[in-house]
């Protein structure tokens, strides 16, 4: 598939349109247009230090979108190792008896759960409601049943459903506790950034992280937010301030913080999730009045500010999702079932946490859009949908 920077369908491939933002954004800025420092910034010279300097200088603009201290800004190769590093993190703490995670997180927390599992440490899941986000009432349940627990991940937007948590309210609910010790709460923010209105000073979380290439930006870098420094659990080189060995991406980094700049300030946010609802308005309506057609979940309506405007999860009655991916594919349309991080897996866990049975869940698509889908892209799409769900048997009808 060949994509360009000025839409989601190239001019060298009209025929080709893009919905698979929410695995990775149609790129906008690359390393190679970033014109970095060669030197490498842990040297002494005059070449590393300039390299230094600018790596500390996108440090400093990320910090400034995201309206934290620099000190707290830690560069990683991306979301996945954000979250591996803050919740490895908590080995070398004998005070965490027990980690908490949402069901609905994305896998590089749930699979790293396991090892943690497998390393002795307890691990246990926040509950969501069938929409797919974690109340008050479902986070409450666990710190009851998990009165031990000193670590909770709740990630910000989910992935493949594009449910919204309240990050806020769920954080004032843990602070509250009386008479226990502190939790550290993390959270995963990769597909929340530039897409939904967040305040990090403001939330009160004590890690976070981000990925470039969500944002349009390159792949192989990205950002963990941390109040207090962790002690790493692997070395060799102490780049990062000892958080992370291996050379620094001078040039990701740069690009980041464009991306950031770019596509995380608040009025960018704002203006651009104004038309991302609109034009996800015009794909929920459709999705709702097609005969074999269903939302997940189906109470989702065309303004729900429960849901990213960017992620909507829709099923096909008697279609596997994977047969509807292919077909549209074919067609000219890139969905997908669910994360790229696990799409060898055929598992959805996260639909199955929302009360769905197996085979509605293995029914579900994901179709994320970006900054630069238009009107005319989900119109396209909608016959795309509409023609294959008739060779299966059905039609469109008005409710």
């Amino acid at each position: 598939m060949t994509v360009d920077n000025n839409g989601s369908a190239s001019p060298e491939n009209p025929g080709r349109c893009y919905f698979d933002w929410a695995a990775t954004a149609i790129p906008e800025i690359g390393c190679s247009d970033i014109a970095a420092p060669f030197g490498n910034p842990s040297s002494r010279h005059q070449e590393g230090q300039d390299a230094r300097e600018a790596l500390e200088n996108a440090r400093s603009r990320c910090a400034a979108v995201l309206g934290v201290k620099t000190e707290h800004i830690y560069f990683t190769s991306g979301g996945t190792e954000s979250n591996a590093v803050a919740l490895h993190g908590m080995l070398l703490r004998k005070s965490v008896a027990c980690i908490l995670s949402s069901a609905v997180e994305h896998p590089s927390i749930r699979e790293n759960c396991l090892v943690l599992e497998r390393l002795g440490k307890q691990t246990a899941s926040i509950g969501v409601e069938k929409d797919g986000r974690v109340t008050p009432s479902t986070l409450e349940q666990a710190l009851e049943q998990y009165p031990h627990a000193r670590f909770a991940a709740i990630l910000g937007v989910n992935n493949e459903i594009g449910s919204r948590m309240d990050i806020p309210a769920l954080v004032k609910i843990i602070r509250n506790r009386k008479n226990s010790a502190p939790i550290h709460i993390h959270s995963d923010l990769v597909q929340a950034a530039g897409k939904v209105p967040l305040d990090l000073s403001a939330w009160d979380v004590d890690s976070a992280s981000i990925s470039a290439h969500k944002l349009g930006g390159p792949r192989g870098i990205g950002l963990l937010y941390l109040r207090k420094a962790l002690n790493p659990i692997y070395t060799g080189g102490g780049q990062e301030r000892g958080l992370r060995p291996g050379t620094e991406n001078t040039a990701g980094a740069i690009a980041l913080a464009e991306c950031l700049e770019r596509h995380a300030n608040p009025a960018a946010v704002q203006a651009e999730y104004q038309k991302a609802s609109e034009r996800f308005k015009r794909l929920i309506r459709f999705l709702r009045t097609l005969r074999g057609g269903f939302l997940i979940p189906e109470d989702r309506e065309e303004e729900d500010e429960r849901f990213s405007p960017y992620i909507v999860q829709a099923g096909f009655r008697g279609i596997p999702g994977e047969v509807m991916v292919r077909g549209l594919d074919d067609a000219g349309f890139a969905v997908s079932t669910g994360s790229a991080c696990s799409s060898s897996s055929q598992e959805r866990p996260a639909l199955r946490s929302m009360g769905l049975d197996k085979q509605t869940s293995l029914e579900g698509i994901r179709i994320s859009q970006g900054w630069t889908t238009t009107i005319e892209d989900i119109d396209r799409l909608t016959k795309a949908i509409e023609a294959m769900v008739v060779q299966f048997g059905f039609g469109r009808e008005q409710r």
